[in-house]
């Protein structure tokens, strides 16, 4: 006897195959069997004749370290058919630290309202993790900006030969205690700082345990060439396989850099570098507003860049940066702006900068560094989100078969302790839309396509061990949805918004959403062991 049986969905495996009418049975968690003819004899029989069933989305790429600690249902992802996340990207990661005063200081999304036990090294993050009911499975990364500030500090230099040395023991002991990979985030302080040289021995270490290195290129728009080929060259010295993270490039690229990237790309390939990437989709950006300061703004902690920002001259040389993260702040395209996450300013959240000016009487500029003033010490938690990507760019990715999708996002909920909480302008909605605006309305790919950049091409690329696919033998992770009604519900003045069409979803075999409203089961689990 089953202990579920799905019935008479339109099943797709995840693998890019065509879908076919099928029954699936689940027993202890797993896959038991798929068939085209009728199962019967189950425990619970759901009726999903007209439905898609697919593998659980996995995203492959979120920032939901701390959120998961803060409130582990997972509610936003679990609402849109996620039930694998992958966190610790962009070189942030909650652990490891030296002490637990620095958990908030690493912690992407921190809020002290959550309750939540402490720890020092990455085991015991995960250990944390683990101890709380999780609504998604987890793989973590550990993050080069929290490797560096763990040797470092909040030092305004990349690290000596021996400093560096450490970093990479700390990432040797990290990946032997669970963690899935190694990133970078390049744009961000400290990765701001680091060369070839001070990342390849880390890399190093990523590529002794057959793990990923996954980065946040240095800049993808007026020199992202030399952005693209610093991440190659780095991954080809140490010898690892590169997971190039949102490769889409920014405002300000000229219109080849897409082409160019994947040429780039290309080559390096044919002489065996082993290279792949992922997209966010959707055209919008979205990062932390204080990346747009110059790396001398951010040395030394929250109180010291507030320090900064009151004092009339240091403001004035940060207005002055030529080269800020984002080209739109220095062409003064503040229409193109918005406020995407606050805590003192959350009634301004979805305005954009030029009418923020407005309202305020002074320059946008001045705007966001008074913003950033005013949320203190939630300033590294404050987000903005731009109009920075081309469609173009992204169908061009999408074609490409080592193209998976992300969030790059953080799992969050409508109630609770993460309520005023947001992580990007597609959080609530970013599978959703991929599978509603790429998929179903503008048919840059198939449904079976669409459904492997989601699934199967994750998953095989993380080394997940039987996720990603149904397929017998398989852990139960099941999303059925109608392909017809599947929708994002967000807007840039109404971001929480739960997306639509999902009418199921299971992870470890265990229903987490049924006929679309959420269940008590968080049934998710941490992910310590890989395929090599």
């Amino acid at each position: 006897m089953f202990d579920i049986i799905l019935k008479g969905g339109e099943v797709f495996d995840g693998t890019g195959a065509a879908g076919f009418i099928g029954d699936i049975g689940i027993l202890n968690g797993k896959i038991n069997e798929i068939n085209r003819n009728e199962l019967h004899d189950a425990k619970e029989i759901i009726d999903v004749t007209g439905l898609t069933v697919a593998p659980g989305f996995v995203d492959m790429h979120t920032h939901s370290d701390f959120t998961l600690i803060a409130d582990s249902r997972a509610e936003s992802q679990v609402h849109q058919g996620v039930t694998t996340e992958v966190i610790g990207q962009c070189g942030i990661s909650c652990a490891p630290v030296c002490s637990h005063s620095a958990i908030p200081h690493v912690s992407p999304w921190y809020t002290s309202k959550a309750k939540h036990a402490n720890w020092l090294g990455f085991g015991e993050y995960l250990d944390a993790l683990d101890a709380s009911e999780l609504g998604v499975n987890v793989m973590a990364f550990v993050g080069h900006g929290t490797i560096h500030r763990a040797v470092m500090g909040d030092e305004l230099r990349a690290g000596d030969p021996d400093e560096v040395k450490q970093m990479a023991k700390l990432v040797d002991q990290a990946m032997d205690e669970g963690a899935g990979g190694f990133s970078s985030g390049l744009e961000y302080f400290p990765g701001i700082m680091a060369a070839p040289e001070h990342l390849v021995p880390m890399c190093e270490v990523a590529s002794k345990y057959g793990r990923l290195y996954a980065t946040h290129v240095r800049n993808r728009d007026t020199q992202y060439d030399l952005g693209f080929a610093e991440a190659i060259a780095t991954a080809r010295q140490a010898g690892t396989r590169l997971q190039i993270s949102h490769i889409q490039p920014k405002y300000g690229a000229p219109d080849y850099a897409m082409n160019h990237t994947l040429e780039m790309i290309d080559i390096a390939r044919r002489h065996d570098a082993d290279i792949a990437f992922d997209i966010i989709p959707h055209d919008w950006a979205h990062t932390l507003m204080a990346a747009i300061l110059p790396k001398w703004a951010q040395a030394g902690g929250v109180d010291e860049v507030l320090k900064r920002l009151k004092n009339s001259e240091d403001r004035e040389r940060i207005k002055a940066n030529e080269q800020p993260m984002w080209l739109l702040v220095k062409a003064k395209k503040w229409k193109d702006i918005v406020l995407l996450n606050a805590t003192e300013n959350n009634d301004l959240v979805g305005a954009d900068f030029e009418e923020i000016g407005r309202m305020r009487g002074v320059d946008p500029y001045d705007a966001v560094l008074d913003i950033l003033i005013e949320e203190g010490d939630n300033l590294m938690g404050t987000m903005w989100s731009s109009k920075s990507f081309r469609d173009d760019d992204l169908d061009l990715c999408l074609q490409q078969n080592e193209c998976a999708v992300i969030s790059d996002t953080v799992a969050v909920a409508t109630d609770g302790v993460l309520k005023d909480h947001l992580g990007s302008l597609s959080g609530y909605g970013w599978a959703a839309r991929f599978l509603q605006h790429y998929v179903r309305d503008r048919e840059v790919l198939s449904l079976a396509e669409g459904l492997q950049k989601i699934t199967s091409i994750p998953a095989e690329r993380l080394g997940l061990l039987k996720r990603g696919k149904l397929k017998v033998g398989y852990h139960a992770d099941v999303c059925v949805f109608d392909k017809a009604t599947i929708t994002s519900n967000v807007t840039a003045k109404n971001p929480r918004r739960y997306a639509s069409g999902v009418a199921h979803v299971l992870v470890n075999g265990q229903i987490s959403l049924r006929d679309g409203v959420r269940t008590s089961v968080s049934a998710g689990q941490v992910v310590r062991e890989f395929a090599a």
